[in-house]
């Protein structure tokens, strides 16, 4: 599993499970696939009392909600002309990103 973040060059931020596509006879990528993407809001960390204010924890809340989200197609295709930069998210994102992931899997089942 290669967890990323994708910037593509219309701005958007996504994070998913991305591979490679190379033709059989070429050794450039021609396009990724990425396997559940999901777009991110980061909002700043909000305190119910003054006591966990003081604490020093300023921290964002990162919320994840699927790209396209009326598709039920769950692996898109992306250009490599189309994408700006992939980078690795910071650990506590990928968590955040598996732990859905898994929980989304648990729902499948037991549907």
């Amino acid at each position: 599993m290669s967890i990323k973040i994708t910037v593509l060059k219309n701005g958007q931020q996504l994070i998913s499970d991305m591979k490679e596509l190379v033709a059989e006879d070429e050794d450039k990528v021609q396009a990724y696939m990425l396997d559940n993407p999901h777009t991110y809001d980061i909002n700043e960390k909000e305190f119910i009392t003054e006591e966990e204010k003081k604490e020093g924890d300023y921290g964002i809340d990162v919320s994840l909600l699927p790209w396209l989200i009326l598709s039920k197609d769950t692996q898109m295709i992306i250009p490599v002309d189309s994408v700006l930069t992939v980078v690795e998210p910071i650990d506590a994102v990928t968590q955040l990103y598996l732990d859905k992931m898994k929980a989304f899997k648990m729902e499948e089942k037991n549907d």
